[in-house]
This record gives structure tokens, C-alpha cells and sequence, in this order.
């Protein structure tokens, strides 16, 4: 009893680590979003809770992202690496326990004066159990915990990135849906022009180059209408490849302004410390919490390994005798092994895995100096978009009346069919501008979304078997649950 007792004290030790105490680094960044000309003065004192589907309202677009989100290969990709990740952690854990083996078996001997005899055995044994008396193999699978961690945050920052990329290009088809139909127009239009013109040239009352500058016109927008058409189709191929399966053509909007009303703004808050949540900002903290306890592991390994070995067993002649209490006996031992001398080795391997953890924090401060940046172009282009918008609007309207009032005043024989040709091209492009303007409007919306670290700690996903970590986690929502299979 007395032995066992010292056993399990020996075992007991082996709840501590070497590692060095973590500490969140300072996430490098000012407290708040930057004010002033151009960004709006953002009201909301936090971030609120969202999900996609409050900024991306069109039923046919969270349609496309829910069959993304089950059929996507980059998401099996990475449910898939997280599966293998959370094996290796059950693996190295399994390392902190001892081995157990059974035995058994029969050995027959004889010769001529003693006849046949026989040796049975059975037992089990424990081989080589390491007592982690300084903590290396609890740091070791700390280490794989935090990888684990860091692998299933890195799957919810594809998830986010994919959603994005699927807005952005249901937003692309549906501006260049836009961009063919107002081609398709202009060229009808000029088409009628260049009859008007024939017929005038015919009639001798306009001039060759007339119906030259009316051609040239309908010349640029049919090479338009067949360059937007193929923009169309690789929207399309786009949209199937992130989907991962065809896209019902239902599904697709079929304007810029059908699309741009269904996207909702998202409000950001004035604390830039939401920048927390990010999912790739969690898996820089977890690939740190793991470079911290790689020192402690590095650590342990300068000292000495003691490892136990047992045997529990029974041996008889006699099968019916060998679980017997005559057949019953024991053996047990310890081994100590230390390295006198590696060159300075042991230390050389902690002093690397201290630069590790500090390239580790520069990483983290600089993950997070990343996204501080990306709300920031984000909120940049927010503040100025509305303004460009209706200075867009107005300059489309401008146009539109200039070229109606141009046309009138040429069939009327006051202008030349120049400025006819002039208004109807700076129409063409005002055209063209505003659909540029409302598709970066709306996509916008889209890399606000994506800075502020989107839904991805929020939105239910099929929950896996939670696995136990230590008190000490990062200043946000555990990820632990896996991706669709």
C-alpha cells in the first residue's frame, strides 16, 4: 500500500507544466475606429449580435450560401484538417496514461526419460509508463489542444471568407446582369440611329460621316453586349464553383438594383477591440497558447525521465492451477535516464522555442493590425459611398437629358451628329458608372461584414464532442464545434 501510495504521489506531480504563464499580448491597436473626415460617427457603443442572413436578406442569396456552406470542398477541406487535429490532441493525451498489455501462452517441452511438461502464463504489464514529473507531456498535449483550437478557428475564417465570396459574386452577376442589359439597349438604340442616318445620308440631307459616327457607337456597344455576356456565363461559373453544385437560375438577381436593396448595413460599434472575435484573429492566439506551451515542454525536457515498468502475472504447469494463488507473481521497476551532455542542445531547443512564442505574439499583434485596418478601409468607403451615389444618380440624370434634348435639336437640323455621338456616349458611361458605384456600394457592406469578423462565432453548426481544455482561454467564444460533413 505504502508503495502505491508513493506511486500516485509520483503521478500527482505531473499535474504542472514548466510553461510560462500566458499573458494576452496588447492587441496593438487604437481603442476605437478612426473619426473624423471621410468615416461616419458611428452611434452603437458595441457590436451587435448578427448572423448572414440580417445582412444578406434576399432569400435566394442565403439560399446559395446555406448549399455552399454543405457542399463547399474547401469547407470539407477544413472539416477534414480539424477532424485530424482533434485526433492528434486524443493522441498525445493518450501519452500522460500508461499502457496496459495482456499476455498469455503455453510452452511444451520433453524428452525421453521425463516425458512432455508444459509452462502456462498469463498477465499484464505495464511498459515504459513515463511519471511527467515536470510536465512535458502535459505541455505536449497542451500544445495539441491549442493546435486543435487553432485549426477549427482557421475553418470558421474560411466559412466567413467563403459567405463573403459568395455575396460578392452574386453582387458581381447581378451588376453585370445590369451592365448586358444596359449594352443590349444602347446598342438597339444606336441600331435605330444608324437607320435614321442611312435614310438622311440616302435622302442628302446629313453627310458620310454622320452615319460613321453613328456606326462607331453601335459598333462598341455590340463588342460590350458580347464581352458582358461572357462576364454573365463566368459569373455563373463563378457562383457553381463556390457552391459547390449547379446554381438554379432562380436564384440569381436580375439587376444591381434588385440585388443592392436586399443588402442590409452593418453597424461596427466604436470599441475595435470586436476585432477579438475575428477567426483569424482567434487562431493567432491559439497558435500562441501553443508556442507558450512548447517553452514549457522544452523546458521539462532538461530534466531527468523516470519511467515504471509492471508485471502482473500468473505461471503453472498445470492449466487448471495457473489462476491459482501459488501461480500468482509480481514484478516491478524503474528506470532514470538523463543526458549528461548534448552540447548545449536542451537549452539551445528552449531559447528556440522562446523565439518562437515571440514571433508567435508579433504575429498575433500583426493579425490583429490587419483586420484594425480592414474595418477601417471599410468604414472609409462607407462614409464617402452615399455621396457618390447620388452624385452618380445625378450625372446618369444629366446625361440622359442631355441626350434627349442632343438628338431632338439634331433631328431638327440645328445640331451635327456629333454632339448627338458625344451625349450619347458620356450617357452610355454615366450608365455604366452608376452600376459600378451601387456594386461597390453594396460589396462594401459585404467587406464590412467580413472585417468585423461576420456571424462565424454565432451561427449553429452541427456541435462535435467538446474536449477539455485549461481554465485560462481567449476573450472569446470557444470554437468547438465542426463543419457539416
Amino acid at each position: 500500500m505504502k508503495r502505491a501510495a508513493a506511486i500516485l504521489a509520483l503521478m500527482a506531480t505531473g499535474c504542472t507544466t514548466m510553461e510560462p504563464k500566458y499573458v494576452q499580448p496588447d492587441p496593438a491597436v487604437p481603442a476605437s475606429w478612426p473619426i473624423g473626415d471621410p468615416y461616419l460617427v458611428q452611434a452603437e457603443v458595441g457590436l451587435p449580435t448578427l448572423t448572414y442572413k440580417q445582412v444578406f436578406t434576399d432569400p435566394r442569396l442565403q439560399t446559395l450560401i446555406a448549399q455552399a456552406i454543405a457542399n463547399n470542398r474547401d469547407l470539407r477541406t477544413a472539416a477534414a484538417n480539424i477532424a485530424a487535429a482533434r485526433e492528434q490532441y486524443r493522441i498525445q493525451r493518450a501519452n500522460q496514461l500508461p499502457t496496459v498489455d495482456a499476455s498469455g501462452g503455453a510452452t511444451f517441452s520433453g524428452d525421453k526419460e521425463k516425458g512432455v511438461s508444459a509452462q502456462y502464463n498469463a498477465g499484464v504489464s505495464v511498459p515504459n509508463f513515463e511519471l511527467d514529473l515536470f510536465g512535458r507531456l502535459r505541455s505536449l498535449t497542451n500544445v495539441q489542444l491549442d493546435r486543435y483550437f487553432a485549426t477549427e478557428a482557421g475553418a470558421r475564417a474560411t466559412r466567413l471568407t467563403l459567405v463573403g465570396n459568395i455575396a460578392n459574386a452574386w453582387l458581381d452577376y447581378a451588376s453585370d446582369s445590369s451592365l448586358l442589359r444596359i449594352s443590349t439597349q444602347t446598342a438597339d438604340s444606336a441600331q435605330k440611329s444608324v437607320q435614321l442616318t442611312r435614310i438622311r445620308l440616302q435622302g442628302g440631307i446629313a453627310p458620310r460621316t454622320d452615319l460613321d459616327q453613328a456606326e462607331q457607337i453601335l459598333a462598341t456597344a455590340q463588342a460590350d453586349v458580347a464581352r458582358e455576356r461572357t462576364t454573365v456565363a463566368q459569373d455563373v461559373n463563378a457562383l457553381q464553383l463556390l457552391v459547390g453544385a449547379p446554381v438554379d437560375p432562380s436564384l440569381l438577381p436580375s439587376s444591381i438594383d434588385e440585388a443592392f436593396g436586399t443588402i442590409a448595413p452593418v453597424a461596427t460599434g466604436l470599441d475595435s477591440y470586436v476585432l477579438l472575435r475575428r477567426p483569424d484573429v482567434i487562431q493567432a492566439e491559439y497558435e500562441l497558447r501553443a508556442a507558450n506551451a512548447n517553452i514549457g515542454a522544452a523546458r521539462a525536457a532538461l530534466f531527468p525521465r523516470i519511467t515504471l515498468t509492471g508485471l502482473l502475472g500468473f505461471a503453472s504447469s498445470a492449466l487448471l492451477k495457473l489462476f491459482t494463488g501459488g501461480a500468482f507473481g509480481w514484478s516491478a521497476g524503474a528506470d532514470a535516464s538523463y543526458t549528461i551532455f548534448q552540447s548545449g542542445a536542451g537549452h539551445a531547443n528552449v531559447r528556440l522555442t522562446q523565439a518562437q512564442q515571440r514571433a508567435a505574439v508579433a504575429t498575433y499583434q500583426g493579425t490583429i493590425q490587419s483586420a484594425f485596418r480592414d474595418v477601417s478601409d471599410a468604414l472609409a468607403r462607407r462614409g464617402t459611398i452615399n455621396d457618390e451615389l447620388a452624385a452618380r444618380a445625378r450625372q446618369q440624370a444629366a446625361t440622359a437629358d442631355t441626350y434627349l434634348l442632343t438628338e431632338a435639336r439634331y433631328r431638327a437640323g440645328i445640331d451635327p451628329y456629333l454632339n448627338v455621338l458625344s451625349a450619347q456616349q458620356s450617357y452610355y458611361s454615366a450608365q455604366q458608372t452608376l452600376v459600378s458605384t451601387k456594386l461597390t456600394a453594396a460589396q462594401n457592406i459585404v467587406a464590412t461584414y467580413e472585417a468585423i469578423g461576420g456571424d462565424a462565432l454565432l451561427e449553429a453548426t452541427p456541435i462535435c464532442e467538446k474536449l477539455p481544455g485549461d481554465s485560462g482561454q481567449p476573450n472569446a467564444v470557444l470554437a468547438t464545434e465542426c463543419l457539416p460533413d
